[in-house]
């Protein structure tokens, strides 16, 4: 969705609301597309004497596996952005720059905001919950529901040195 900020350009105080979906489910993320319902956009532009300011909520769930006990867990996760919107920027160096958008013919593309801030927030890994205990490496028994029967092998010989390290 291109955002239009031209109607409140000349009018301090005033704004404009924005909510919709976003579908991306194509959006590939650490070898998966885990975005398969609607992500949830909404917020406002507001002019505030001469400066334009965005104000983004972003709701979305992330469908995955755990990566301990490898169950299907859908987990909400949410942003919310809010940053300074200008026509131009006079100091490209200055080092506030990269936080301000770059309007387009008085335009904001926000579903190209929402999918950068969605990708540059994503986990590489979820959990079902913290202490999710994951699978037996030997027999592959999901520790969280039964205690399996492999007896405890013997701890490798090459990590002796850290073990007495630590000691």
């Amino acid at each position: 969705m291109r955002l239009n900020i031209l109607p409140i350009r000349e009018i301090a105080g005033q704004s404009i609301e924005f909510d919709y979906t976003l579908d991306l489910s194509a959006l590939e993320l650490y070898g998966e597309r885990p975005l398969g319902h609607p992500v949830r956009v909404y917020g406002c532009a507001q002019n505030r004497a001469d400066m334009f300011e965005l104000h983004l909520t972003v709701d979305y769930s992330v469908g995955t596996r755990c990566a301990r006990c490898l169950k299907t867990i859908t987990q909400a996760e949410g942003l919310v952005i809010k940053k300074p919107m200008a026509d131009s920027v006079e100091n490209l160096d200055d080092e506030n720059s990269d936080e301000i958008i770059l309007l387009e013919n008085g335009c904001v593309d926000l579903d190209e905001l929402v999918t950068e801030a969605i990708i540059l927030d994503a986990q590489m890994s979820y959990l079902c919950h913290d202490d999710c205990r994951g699978l037996c490496p030997l027999c592959g028994c999901d520790l969280n529901e039964n205690s399996c029967s492999c007896e405890t092998s013997e701890p490798d010989e090459r990590l002796e040195v850290l073990r007495r390290f630590l000691e």
